[in-house]
Order: C-alpha cells, then structure tokens, then sequence
C-alpha cells in the first residue's frame, strides 16, 4: 500500500501544484496553462504622468486578467537610472516572460535591455526611445511603441507663437539631456520656433522636475525680463516655471507651455495660467506596449517594427 501511494505522486510544478496519476497507471491530465507574466517598468512614479501608465496598465491588466500578469514598478527620480537597471536586472532573475520599458536613459538602459532579450525576455520599449547608435553596436533590436515627440512639441511651440511676434525671444526648458524624448521635444519647440521666426533666449534642462524648473524661471525672468514665452519639455516644468512666474509678479505676462496633459495642468489651461500643452494619451501607451509584447508572446518571429501612437494639441479651445 505505502509503494502504492507513492506511485500516484508524479511531480511537482514550478508553480508547486502537484499532479497526481491514477492507480491503473494512466497518464495525468495536463497541466493548466500558466498566463505570461509582463513587467512594465517606468520611469519616476513621483511625476503624474507615470502614475496615470501605471493607473492605464493595471485597469487593461484586471479587464484582461485570464491573458496574462502585470508587474508594474518604477523609480523614484528621473534621474535615478541604476534602480531603474536594477529593477530590470531583478525581472529578468524572476524570469518574466515580457518587460515594457519607459528608459530613463536611452543609452545607459541600452545593455541590460541586451541582457534581457538574450535571456529570451520579449522587451518592448515605450515612451523614450532607446539610443539606435548603441543598439546597433550590441546587434539589438528593439520595437518602439509611441509617439512622435519632436512633432507634438512643434504643434504646441506653432501654437504658442501664434500669439506672438516674429522676433520676440523665448525659452526652453529641456527634459533630462541624455533621454531621447526631451531631446526630440527641444528640437521640435526650435523647429515651430525658427518657423515663426522667434529668437531663443535660453534654453536649459531642468531635467523634467517642477522644483529645478522653479529654479531656473526665477533666474531666468531677473535675467532676461524680455521673454514672452517658457516651452517646456513636460507638464512637470511647466508647473515650477507657472509657479515661479507667480512669485515673480509676473504671471499672465509670459506664457508657458507644456507636454503631457497631466491633471494637474488642466485647470491651469482653463485659466490662462498654461497656454497649451501635449496629450500623449499616458494611460494608453502603456497599454499600447503591453499589447504589442503580447503579440510577441502568442508569434514569437512577429517582425520587430516600431509602431507610432497617437499625440495631440490640448489648448483652452481644445478642452471646452
């Protein structure tokens, strides 16, 4: 009888399930399918922006629960780019079957990326786009999911200099210098900016933070009391540069755009305080990876071609 039992045990699963076959011998049942398992890690889940993803990832995640697990993390900074490597490096020991990716730097996240695909992880890169240089020199390929920066910042730096005057000087608040994004938005803000025939004044990073664009405003009005307009390469600076145009005595003077349409700077769109800013549609483009890594999944040689989503122009008019 003690034989007896202990032939019925047949293994235990990864997932520590135990399957057991019958006395007669008979083959067990198999197992039932396990759902993939996607970790989407972002970037500083201090900047609404990423917590409006990460809000998007979980509700499509629930309504879609039988398809797969989501692990959603991120860092505390924008510039805290060993954590977010770290937190890659530990997905890829967990052994996830997929990891969306919104890079904190588009070329120091570049070589774990090359880790995780060799380890057979599906990695889909949203929001800021991994550097093409430093791919190409590790033979990685990666698909982009997102939007066309440099041409939503030029649709809102257009519209801004429509209340303008050729020749009147601006500023550019930068996103961090080593992300491709905030280097795209600058570029669009200079092409809407040499368009309409504008001078740009200064143009800094505050590296994407609301109190470092605080900072840089309150400079920047002492220094150059002449600037009619502050372009910003997310809502996060935008909110330091509406603040510091506040304490200044010179807010309704100078206007200030954005890009992201965070909740936060709607009300401030509606009152004039913000004169436009850019929808990305942030939680959606999570989902927008999400979806294509699980495509990935089910067609594992599906073609690795980058796919744009949408980005649009929010203005007071817009948002009525």
């Amino acid at each position: 009888m003690r034989a007896l039992l202990l032939s019925s045990v047949a293994a235990v699963s990864l997932a520590g399930a135990v399957t057991i076959q019958s006395c007669s011998g008979g083959p067990s049942a198999p197992p039932a399918p396990t759902r993939p398992v996607v970790a989407l890690v972002m970037k500083s889940l201090a900047n609404e922006f990423f917590k409006t993803m990460e809000d998007g990832a979980t509700k499509h995640q629930a309504e879609h629960a039988s398809d797969y697990e989501l692990v959603a993390t991120g860092i505390k900074d924008e510039q805290d780019v060993a954590r977010q490597i770290a937190i890659v490096e530990q997905m890829i020991a967990r052994r996830v079957n997929a990891i969306v990716l919104a890079p904190a730097d588009s070329k120091a996240l570049v070589g774990v990326v090359k880790k995780a695909v060799d380890a057979g992880v599906a990695v889909v890169n949203i929001d800021n786009r991994l550097d093409r240089d430093a791919m190409a020199e590790r033979g990685l390929t990666v698909p982009f999911v997102g939007p066309d920066n440099r041409k939503g910042a030029a649709a809102v730096g257009a519209y801004v200099a429509k209340r303008l005057k050729k020749g009147d000087p601006i500023a550019i608040l930068e996103g961090a210098p080593n992300a491709f994004n905030g280097v795209q938005r600058r570029l669009g803000f200079e092409d809407a900016a040499r368009a309409a025939g504008l001078v740009i004044a200064r143009s800094q990073t505050a590296y994407w933070e609301t109190a470092r664009a605080n900072q840089v405003v309150t400079a920047l009005v002492t220094e150059r009391p002449d600037v009619k307009a502050i372009l910003c390469a997310n809502d996060s600076m935008a909110l330091g540069a509406v603040a510091a145009l506040k304490s200044s005595g010179r807010a309704g003077q100078v206007l200030v755009a954005g890009f992201d349409n965070i909740s936060a700077v709607h009300a401030l769109i509606t009152s004039g305080d913000m004169i436009a800013t850019a929808d990305q549609h942030g939680d959606r483009l999570a989902v927008y990876g999400i979806e294509y890594a699980l495509e990935r999944l089910r067609a594992p040689a599906t073609v690795l071609a980058d796919r744009e989503t949408p980005v649009d122009l929010v203005t007071a008019e817009t948002s009525r």
